[in-house]
């Protein structure tokens, strides 16, 4: 059955899981895809992104280090708060505003299905101005079908973040649009992950009712997997909440804001479904509960009817067995063939007498 993995690391000295990867920038000119020139620096971004509104700027941090998190707060000056958090992974989904900077945590989901398992991933974005930055705290992006960390892009080839800049019309609308865009992809990946552990569910059911012992192990941990979930869930509809309350008070767009009410619709059928996964998983448990304690009353019948079936012929060789003198029987010719005769007697009837009781 699945394993729950730990929750990533508290870093930060390099890397996890390899070389660490410099950030990626990506700019946006009038809702235009340009990759920006070798050596560009997040200060670099910040700066292209403010000369003009039409402008916007993308800065991805695949595999980051404490010295990459500390040029982005030196050159964005982040909140000291803020800083901490980005430097600490293994949060859960919030959103939190400093000044004219907005912070987010959210976690993506991806289900593996050679083990049965689901694998949770951390995001932190800072927005600020027309520029976003994306950490990927646990050196994976968001494509749920790619074990690898971020795959690279040399210039001038494909964008390899097309599930964020894929939509010239909504880049338009500013920074605004690639979050939207994020949550939306987080959102569409839990999908999948529901999937494959409404699988794990139904084989789980026959596994209940085919008596396999293992089925509890394997339910309790489906069971923690859905809570994992779950948490995720029901958190980053909080951080959905968060950002509608500030649609009048940041003057988000209009289309911007119906992205995001669609965005939300389908968090809240995702919430449902783990709702009621989890529901379900809770029913399983009960059940299999009950039928193992049918199985055991069974066992406990049939071990209670072969000890009467015993007791009969040794309550017998014990009454004869006591060797008094004054004992008829001791002295008959037949005295020890009856005593045989009436253990196997004793022992057929109460064996016919359980077995119509379905004892045995």
């Amino acid at each position: 059955m699945a394993r729950q993995h730990d929750a990533p690391a508290q870093r930060r000295g390099g890397a996890r899981g390899g070389a660490a990867s410099p950030p990626r920038t990506r700019y946006v000119v009038d809702g235009h895809l340009a990759f920006a020139p070798p050596g560009t620096t997040v200060a670099d971004a910040l700066r292209f992104a403010d000369a003009a509104p039409e402008r916007l700027a993308l800065v991805l941090f695949p595999t980051p280090t404490a010295a990459a998190i500390d040029e982005l707060a030196a050159a964005w000056d982040l909140h000291p708060l803020l800083v901490e958090d980005l430097q600490h992974a293994g949060q859960r989904p919030k959103l939190e505003r400093y000044g004219d900077v907005l912070f987010l945590v959210v976690r993506s989901a991806r289900y593996v299905d050679e083990l049965e398992d689901v694998d949770f991933f951390e995001f932190h974005v800072v927005v600020r101005g027309n520029a976003i930055a994306v950490v990927c705290q646990d050196g994976r992006w968001i494509d749920g079908s790619d074990e690898s960390a971020l795959p690279p892009a040399p210039d001038g080839a494909d964008d390899d973040n097309g599930t964020l800049l894929d939509d010239a019309k909504l880049l338009r609308l500013g920074p605004e649009a690639v979050l939207y865009r994020l949550l939306d992809a987080i959102v569409d990946g839990y999908v999948p992950v529901l999937r494959g552990l409404a699988v794990d569910k139904e084989q789980i059911e026959r596994q209940v009712f085919s008596g396999d012992a293992a089925v509890a192990e394997r339910i309790y941990r489906l069971s923690q997997e859905v809570i994992d979930l779950q948490h995720a869930t029901s958190a980053l509809t909080d951080v959905l909440e968060s950002l509608r309350q500030g649609f009048d008070r940041y003057g988000i767009p209009e289309p911007l804001q119906s992205y995001l009410q669609d965005v939300a619709d389908h968090l809240a059928r995702v919430d449902t479904r783990v709702d009621g996964l989890r529901d379900a998983l809770s029913q399983i448990l009960s059940v299999n509960a009950t039928l193992v304690g049918q199985r055991q009353n069974e066992d406990m019948k049939k071990i209670s009817g072969w000890a009467a079936i015993l007791f009969a012929p040794t309550l017998v060789g014990a009454i004869y067995g006591m060797n008094f003198d004054h004992m008829p029987e001791l002295h008959w010719a037949l005295g020890y063939p009856l005593a045989l005769a009436a253990m196997v007697a004793f022992g057929v009837v109460l064996y016919v007498v359980f077995k119509r009781r379905h004892w045995m």
